[in-house]
This record gives structure tokens, sequence and C-alpha cells, in this order.
């Protein structure tokens, strides 16, 4: 297997930065753009499914990455919470919410993909 040298490299951090893309996307139009609170918050959950995971990277060690990648998760769980409340109060449309849950079911499977093979691997130090 490959050794990956930069987060920018890993699939769960290429599909977390699609997935920040699409909620600014959403979030910069009307009604989003009128309910500020709401929308840093959902941007900043996004935002922190790619941070997270791009700090765990730069850590020394497996345990600490795996600690990053379940904050990540969590954060993923928030977009994916906010974006009912987002259709319910008719800020998305039914089609941009589902875009929203295939984007955070793919990287849902793909974080917790990462954490099993990172805890199953056997290796604790560097990457």
């Amino acid at each position: 297997m490959a050794r990956i040298e930069n987060f920018e490299d890993l699939e769960v951090w290429q599909l977390a930065r699609v997935l920040c893309k699409l909620v600014k996307r959403l979030i910069s139009k009307v009604p989003f753009l009128k309910d500020f609170k709401f929308s840093a918050q959902i941007n900043s959950a996004a935002g922190s499914c790619m941070d997270n995971i791009a700090e765990g990277f730069e850590r020394d060690g497996n345990k600490e990455f795996i600690n990053f990648l379940y904050i990540s998760k969590g954060s993923n769980g928030e977009v994916r919470s906010q974006s009912y409340r987002a259709l319910d109060w008719k800020y998305i449309s039914n089609e941009e919410q589902a875009e929203i849950l295939v984007w955070t079911e793919k990287l849902k499977h793909k974080l917790q993909g990462l954490i099993n093979t990172l805890k199953y691997s056997g290796g604790k130090g560097y990457k």
C-alpha cells in the first residue's frame, strides 16, 4: 500500500472539501444570506469536517488521527442534521438537501472505513 504523504491526497479530505463547497454554494443564496447565525453554523460544521482531517493527519500518530477523524465524523453529522432544519425552514429545496445527504453519507462511510483501517492496522506511530 502506498504511503500518503499529504492530507490533500486522502479521499476523505477530498470528499469533505466537496461538502464544504456545496454548503458554501447553498448559504450564498437568499434566504440563507439573511440568517447569519445559521449560515455561520452550518458553514463552520462543514469546514470542521475538512479541517479536522487535516489537523489529525499532521499529528504524530494514529491514535490522535483517529480522534480527529471522529470529530470530523461528528461535524459531518451536524451538517446532515442542519440540512433538515434548512429544508424545514425552506432555505433549501428537497433536491438540494438530497445532495447534502448523499455527500454526508458518503463521507460518513469513508471516515468510518479509514478509522477502522487505522484502528486495526497495528501501526501506532507515524503515518
